[in-house]
């Protein structure tokens, strides 16, 4: 008898779920759904004031995700006409540091009314970098004391991490921080909610809330020294039970089958991160093998079976990814969100009807008005920081720079040095990682910029020096939520014993290989030794431009500096 899982993908702009085959991975059907608030970035929804956000706010709706349960689960069983006792688990992944407060019952503050119109009562998204004095202050004060878990992140807490936007309620909103029972991933607090059972998960403590295995989360005095309001905050707000990748969260509670058309019971996994979940679905169950997870951001995912200290990684955590590796990430804040920002704010009217009268997307037409153009004719050099640099300089307060412009430059000239900018990134976090003993043998990419643009994984493929090979599947994080969910409901069951055999059953690759051209290679290698030597000047203390211009901006608007 065939046996299903379901994977949900809570990405930043909507959420999507697979019906998988555990058999062998094949996907019976999807469905997506975008959320109805998207991004809140510029002001709360609110119908009866406004309430504005300042820069380098990114705040969500959690009522959002339940719509996403609510439709995409009952339309994959719906469309695949497959029977619901028939699916044995159930798995979500979800972007990260996404966090919330909420009550002790679970519900988030920002429905309660009396915080509806505090933005610090809503969810703060990963890409929320409003919290960067937070996360300095963090990083001080681990130096000044000596901390030891500080080098397993590279040496820098990110203002994306968990503590930074917990610490910057504390710092703003005292009184959210004070009625929040609970601070949680958005990830665990959706797993709460199907199963009724709060748990916290290792992957999200382990990279995103500087938890270890070993030695679980920092102690009491390190958080007092931040602010002694902070100093019982894994007791009173958190927990310390740190559930591992794979293990069952629970059942499926009576309402979130009525949400979804599953059996009431239904295993539900242990929630997980996107990029994280989609390395065993990408196939990697080895050392060195990279997966880079490429959409509004990319996430690098490399095993080991050794612990280095490298610097400018988000994190490397024992067990994070699979057990018995060590499980090293990194990332660029801003890749798809590049090009969006590009395409939204810079292409005039013309290229826009030429798409539509082509019968393209936009973004397919620069691409393909690019790949026509030769390594280097262009003349631009571009910094991929729209979103300030996660990896290797963990520093949001840097912005992006395209430099060589002349009266002549074309939106393709842009877009290509927009492209070929966050392939210089990704070499900067290969390197940084090989020269500190962590050796990449191999590159497999997911993820929609992967499946979409053969041009930019060329160029990946050229600037980098390394083949590049693909992920099998177009929604690569979900089914590796699927697996996670074929693990938590036991092979007794039909599903797996461990996430190794789900992904030796389920996980494929593409056929295709994109190869290293050799004489792109050799213009890209001039080219990259011009970008770092930006990347260095501009972002190693240098040249501070950057951070004057951003604080200058921050005074004129009224934010704090």
């Amino acid at each position: 008898m065939t046996r299903y899982a379901i994977g949900v993908d809570f990405g930043s702009e909507s959420g999507r779920a697979v019906l998988v085959d555990i058999a062998d991975g094949t996907v019976i059907a999807w469905a997506v759904r975008p959320y109805d608030h998207g991004v809140i970035d510029e002001r709360l929804p609110l119908a009866d004031q406004t309430v504005e956000l300042g820069p380098d706010w990114a705040l969500q709706d959690p009522d959002d995700y339940l719509r996403v349960l609510q439709s995409t689960v009952p339309e994959v069983l719906r469309s695949s006409g497959v029977d619901p006792a028939d699916v044995i688990g159930v798995g979500i992944d979800f972007t990260a540091c996404t966090m919330l407060p909420t009550t002790a019952a679970g519900t988030p503050l920002c429905d309660v009314p009396a915080f509806r119109a505090n933005p610090h009562a809503w969810v703060k998204l990963w890409k929320h970098h409003a919290a960067q004095p937070e996360a300095d202050r963090i990083n001080a004060v681990a130096r000044s004391t000596g901390q030891p878990w500080l080098d397993r992140y590279g040496g820098k807490i990110s203002s994306e991490w968990f503590f930074s936007k917990a610490l910057q309620i504390l710092d703003e909103a005292p009184e959210v921080y004070a009625a929040a029972d609970r601070l949680i991933e958005a990830a665990d607090w959706v797993c709460w909610r199907l199963t009724g059972v709060e748990t916290r998960n290792a992957c999200t403590a382990g990279y995103k809330a500087m938890w270890s295995k070993r030695d679980g989360f920092p102690d009491a005095d390190y958080f007092a020294a931040l602010d002694p309001r902070m100093r019982n905050v894994i007791d009173t707000k958190m927990s310390r039970e740190v559930l591992p990748a794979g293990r069952r969260a629970g059942g499926l509670s009576a309402e979130a089958a009525a949400w979804t058309g599953l059996c009431e019971g239904t295993a539900v996994a242990v929630a997980n991160v996107d990029a994280h979940v989609a390395v065993p679905a990408a196939t990697v169950i080895e050392a060195g093998r990279m997966v880079m997870i490429m959409g509004t951001s990319t996430c690098h995912m490399v095993l080991s079976r050794e612990e280095h200290a490298v610097p400018g990684m988000c994190g490397f955590v024992e067990d994070g990814i699979l057990p018995g590796f060590f499980g090293y990430e990194a990332g660029q804040s801003c890749v798809g969100d590049h090009f969006a920002w590009f395409v939204e704010n810079a292409v005039p009217p013309a290229y826009h009807e030429e798409a539509r009268a082509r019968g393209l997307d936009i973004h397919a037409l620069l691409q393909d008005k690019a790949a026509a153009q030769r390594v280097g004719e262009f003349g631009l050099l571009a910094l991929d920081w729209w979103n300030g640099n996660r990896s290797v300089l963990v520093d949001a307060a840097v912005g992006g720079l395209i430099i060589g412009a002349t009266l002549a430059t074309t939106p393709e000239d842009i877009y290509r040095a927009l492209i070929e900018a966050t392939a210089y990134g990704t070499r900067v976090i290969v390197e940084t990682l090989e020269a500190h003993g962590v050796p990449i043998t191999d590159m497999v990419a997911c993820g929609g910029l992967a499946d979409k643009s053969p041009l930019i994984m060329q160029i990946y493929a050229d600037v980098t020096g390394r083949p590049f090979r693909l992920s099998a599947s177009e929604q690569t994080p979900a089914l590796g939520s699927a697996m996670f969910g074929a693990v938590a409901a036991g092979a007794a069951t039909g599903g797996h014993a461990s996430i190794e055999d789900a992904s030796r059953a389920m996980a494929r690759l593409q056929d295709r290989v994109f190869e290293p051209i050799p004489e792109n290679a050799v213009t890209y290698d001039v080219l990259y030794r011009e970008y770092l030597r930006l990347h260095d000047y501009f972002g190693r203390g240098e040249n501070d431009v950057m951070k004057t211009l951003r604080r200058l901006r921050d005074q004129a608007s009224g934010v704090r500096v």
